[in-house]
């Protein structure tokens, strides 16, 4: 994208505009109004949009996935991003509302093969393919492109630690060196410059978005720490698979992955780059009879002379002024209902009944802050336009 495309999206920051009041209880309230665009906007507009009518056109790889429709339905409220290419092998061909009724009011193009995607009307890519497959498809792309990859292909700083837990060799080691790890609230300067982000897990964000401003303060033990985390079925993905089936899932409780789960790695990752020391940690998955919705409990010991107190502290310094991790009134538990659909991360911190021990519950909607939605946020990061741009979907409820 040529620098004079990207100031003009900049530029059209003005129709997003925000200002900040401070609430009774101190949290930064965040308002926004729209303001008329200038005359160099509107040009530009003309000149540069598409079939979308909006400025920056986004390639969605991998759409007739859970991550690629979560991704399609965020935009569709997106002011500046509009989506001019979808791909999706086994269903190429086919209109996005065919595959997912519910997304049959958008006017969309229709989905093609991987191998047939031309890339001379795409600025930006969502990669959501399966593990495994996005290295060689991201290594082949116009260097243009700015990049958000959904898979765990570029997670891990280490090939040698993503053959050993993927079970293949790592087909794009320069890539890997260029990409950033896009947890947005702790890696957002990093960002702000990249052109290929790897896009967290949903498992890492719920565990990581509280347990790094602890470590970094030296809060909180980098032993024994124990990881309690449970997922809706999306977790799991949209291929057919047995143990998915609902007679297999329904009225019971399924961990998985236990001592192996591929996310494991990506959690000690980041909390040992944090700790600046080596963290390792017992993290255990559950699958539950719901269709989306995570909680990660986890279990820290505290550093000597450290409270439940300096811990809730800490953290509402560190999120006071993020508009979508909240850190909830002392002694109200999170639940996954009151984040389904949107891009929240609720927690909170408890002492635990052993003395020196305590207890944080953290939820997200995995398919939205632990998937699409975090994958949307980093883009407008990358763009430079305000992060919480077409992010605004309230919870649903009930």
């Amino acid at each position: 994208m040529s620098s004079a495309h990207l100031s003009s999206i900049r530029f059209d920051r003005e129709w997003f505009r925000k200002s900040e009041t401070k609430s009774s209880n101190g949290r930064k309230l965040h308002i926004r109004g729209s303001v008329t665009s200038s005359p160099q906007s509107v040009q530009f507009a003309e000149a540069k949009a598409e079939k979308s009518g909006k400025a920056v056109r986004i390639g969605v790889l991998g759409a007739s996935g859970y991550t690629g429709s979560e991704i399609v339905r965020l935009l569709a409220n997106h002011p500046h991003f509009g989506i001019t290419l979808m791909t999706a092998d086994r269903k190429a061909g086919q209109s996005i509302g065919s595959v997912f009724p519910h997304l049959i009011t958008q006017d969309l193009p229709d989905m093609v093969a991987i191998k047939d995607a031309k890339f001379s009307n795409v600025d930006a890519v969502f990669c959501c393919l399966p593990h495994g497959t996005t290295q060689d498809i991201i290594k082949a792309l116009p260097k243009s492109l700015k990049i958000v990859d959904l898979s765990a292909d570029f997670r891990l700083q280490e090939i040698a630690e993503y053959e050993e837990w993927y079970g293949q060799p790592h087909r794009a080691p320069d890539l890997q060196k260029e990409a950033v790890y896009g947890l947005t609230e702790i890696l957002r300067e990093e960002i702000k410059a990249a052109r290929l982000v790897a896009n967290p897990g949903c498992y890492p964000t719920t565990i990581q978005l509280p347990l790094v401003p602890l470590l970094k303060a030296n809060l909180i033990e980098t032993r024994n720490l124990i990881i309690d985390a449970k997922s809706g079925v999306s977790g799991a993905g949209r291929g057919a698979k047995e143990a998915n089936l609902y007679t297999e899932i329904a009225e019971g409780i399924h961990s998985y992955g236990i001592t192996r789960h591929r996310h494991v790695p990506e959690i000690e990752q980041g909390l040992s780059d944090a700790a600046h020391a080596k963290v390792t940690v017992s993290f255990t998955p559950h699958l539950m009879p719901m269709s989306r919705g995570m909680q990660s409990t986890i279990y820290v010991e505290m550093t000597p002379g450290v409270t439940i107190e300096d811990l809730y502290k800490q953290l509402k310094i560190a999120y006071e002024d993020e508009e979508f991790v909240i850190l909830l009134e002392k002694g109200v538990v999170p639940h996954t209902r009151n984040v389904r659909g949107s891009n929240y991360c609720l927690l909170n911190v408890f002492p635990d009944r052993i003395p020196g021990r305590a207890i944080i519950v953290s939820v997200i909607d995995n398919l939205v802050k632990g998937a699409s939605g975090q994958a949307l946020q980093n883009l407008n990061v990358m763009m430079g336009l305000p992060e919480n741009t077409g992010l605004l979907y309230q919870p649903l409820f009930p």
